[in-house]
């Protein structure tokens, strides 16, 4: 059983990948575990954030924030955190992981393509750089 499990989050299928995620973790969770639901936002470019309202950046971050509760609540861990950061994905996973003294991550992968070949994919990222162990999920 681990004590803090972190589950890096994805939303681009309605969560149904980070909802399996969840549902494992809470198989391997100590009772009196936690829980940290990660999700990194890709930033913005400068010449881009100049042309998006702060209203629309402020409606997505609502809508983003309603998903991550409504994922956070099917775990069953005594506590469950929702983490949400900015930059690149595998830096962030790895730095809450880090933070949270996390004894497992928890990430999704997909089917490698050439791109994934020569700069490698988020999940591959982690895997290799990670102190602790990583379970990766297809």
């Amino acid at each position: 059983m681990y004590k803090s499990i972190v589950i890096a989050v994805a939303l681009f299928n309605q969560g149904a990948t980070s909802r399996a995620l969840i549902k494992r973790a809470n198989k391997l969770i100590d009772p009196d575990g936690m829980i940290t639901l990660v999700h990194v936002l890709d930033e913005i470019p400068a010449y881009l954030s100049a042309a998006v309202a702060r209203e629309q950046l402020l409606a997505h971050r609502k809508a983003l924030r309603e998903q991550l509760d409504s994922l956070a609540a099917s775990a069953k861990a005594k506590t469950v955190d929702i983490d949400i950061r900015g930059g690149r994905a595998s830096e962030n996973i790895l730095a809450c992981a880090k933070e949270c003294h996390a004894d497992l991550i928890m990430v999704a992968s997909h089917k490698p393509d050439m791109s994934n070949y020569f700069i490698g994919s988020t999940a591959s990222r982690v895997v290799r750089h990670s102190p602790i162990s990583v379970l990766v999920s297809r």
